[in-house]
């Protein structure tokens, strides 16, 4: 079986900002699933939640250019159908994590996919989601 992972907001915005090395292992995920070598996937939630950090930090214009471009990747955009806003809101419900970071680990979870991250909020749902970490310089 294929290997698959989801892309949470903190691993996005080190793509798009091009914050090494995390940035460098986003590349490198992305051209294995274009290759057909990997399945990628982010929950739209997380794709909101890149969005409106990069419209404040660099405005609406980037922040649309930007989505355009995370939409065009090999990554399969995952809706907010009801079951999967559910199991987020018992994730939040159970860990000190935001509902965007539930979102991330719900989708993983549901996906049965590894979640790439390096935000160390998600350290309390390492016992149920399989987490490859991130960092930045």
């Amino acid at each position: 079986m294929m290997q698959r992972y989801v892309l949470d907001a903190w691993a996005l915005v080190a793509f798009v900002e091009s914050e090494e090395p995390a940035a460098s292992r986003v590349k490198a995920l992305l051209a294995a699933a274009e290759a057909g070598a990997a399945e990628l996937r982010a929950s739209v939630i997380n794709l909101g939640e890149v969005y409106y950090r990069i419209g404040r930090k660099h405005g609406a214009r980037l922040a649309d250019e930007t989505l355009a471009e995370l939409r065009d990747l090999a990554m399969e955009i995952v809706s907010a159908h009801d079951d999967l806003v559910f199991a987020a809101a018992q994730l939040k419900m159970r860990h000190s994590i935001s509902y965007a970071d539930a979102f991330a680990a719900a989708t993983a979870v549901a996906q049965r996919a590894i979640l790439v991250t390096g935000d160390r909020d998600f350290t309390a749902l390492a016992d149920r989601v399989q987490i490859e970490w991130l960092a930045r310089r």
